[in-house]
């Protein structure tokens, strides 16, 4: 069993959402001690001129208006952080990741803290996790040409560490919703717990 788990849906369906459900069937799959939930339907605020200054700003010489101004990422960070393994429900909206994902994305790519830059480049920080993409889609194929989705979720993952990512795919489902369904179910019992 899995010690912690952060389970994050990216959908802005909260209900018939196909990678809520999938998500949620990895979670209980997997089973965790502990379940840290981030729900993106409620939207994340995007980066501001005023916040890329507090991130760049040391530590210890941010001021108050800028420890608040990052207070939100640092949770964010701390939950990555905290987890032994990342659950995404992510549908693939317009070919790509939805908003709210790419929102949740610039506020935890954060150098020092979860990537360190170094003479051979970015390291990621947040190595020993794993990650499960519980990825839907309406007409993509999962990993083809037109996938801009998966491979940039994956690319981000392994920029801050965590490069064991599974991928559990209803994709196509406007083409046979049930079977994409039934072949995404069948791939989260094949999961190693």
């Amino acid at each position: 069993m899995t010690k912690t788990i952060l389970h994050i849906d990216a959908s802005a369906r909260r209900t018939g959402s196909a990678t809520r459900e999938l998500s949620d069937r990895v979670v209980k799959h997997l089973g965790a001690s502990r379940i840290i939930r981030r729900d993106l339907a409620s939207p994340l605020p995007l980066l501001t001129e005023d916040w890329i200054a507090a991130n760049f700003t040391p530590a210890d010489q941010r001021d108050a208006v800028q420890r608040d101004q990052l207070a939100l990422s640092d949770e964010l960070v701390q939950e990555l952080q905290q987890a032994d393994t990342v659950v995404i429900g992510l549908p693939i909206y317009n070919f790509s990741v939805p908003a709210a994902f790419k929102a949740w994305i610039d506020l935890v790519a954060r150098a020092g803290l979860t990537f360190s830059y170094s003479e051979n480049g970015p390291k990621g920080l947040l190595e020993g996790k794993r990650a499960v993409l519980a990825i839907a889609s309406g007409g993509t194929a999962v990993g083809s040409e037109i996938d801009f989705a998966t491979d940039y979720a994956k690319h981000v993952l392994g920029f801050i560490g965590i490069q064991d990512v599974d991928i559990v795919a209803a994709d196509q489902m406007a083409l046979d919703a049930e079977g994409a369904l039934n072949k995404a179910q069948k791939a989260v019992l094949e999961l190693a717990a």
